[in-house]
């Protein structure tokens, strides 16, 4: 995808948003990514209670939670987005898209990095659950309602519950 700015990308990814004052107004993704970079902010100077604060806010104004501490690259877009939830540790590309209903989660009690690593141009279908300290490689496709616990190649597409590969780029 060609490096463009955050309501073009968006637009170029969702046939239904028509121009930005629409997708300003109407997409709660938007919303939870303005929140969360405040968030984000309040956190990175240890104002962590300000900051989780402002995400409980957005996690009961709009349905999706990301947590202050999560690593989000350029042009997240989260269409739809209720029922989204972000980890602490976890990493997130530039120009990934997440549909709705999407956990990227831990695995139990652990302590350090417990949280998907999702790289650059990935997209995760609805309800997709993506747990424990796995990398998602570049341009690889979640199917929805898909379970990973396991690293997926760039490229790859995965379905399914434990999910396994079906496609690998260039097939």
């Amino acid at each position: 995808m060609k490096k463009i700015g955050y309501f073009a990308s968006i637009k170029e990814r969702d046939p239904a948003a028509r121009n930005w004052f629409q997708i300003i107004l109407c997409y709660p993704g938007v919303k939870a990514m303005f929140w969360f970079r405040i968030a984000h902010f309040f956190w990175k100077i240890k104002l962590k209670t300000l900051a989780e604060f402002i995400t409980y806010l957005t996690r009961n104004r709009l349905g999706i939670e990301i947590h202050p501490g999560a690593t989000i690259g350029k042009r997240l877009f989260i269409d739809h987005g209720h029922g989204v939830v972000i980890g602490e540790t976890a990493v997130i590309g530039d120009d990934v898209t997440i549909y709705h209903g999407v956990t990227l989660g831990g695995r139990g009690v652990v302590h350090g990095k417990r949280h998907p690593t999702i790289e650059n141009n990935v997209t995760i279908g609805a309800g997709a659950l993506i747990l424990g300290n796995i990398t998602i490689g570049k341009e690889a496709r979640i199917g929805a309602n898909s379970t990973v616990i396991c690293n997926v190649e760039q490229g790859e597409t995965v379905i399914g519950f434990k999910a396994q590969p079906v496609k690998k780029s260039g097939e």
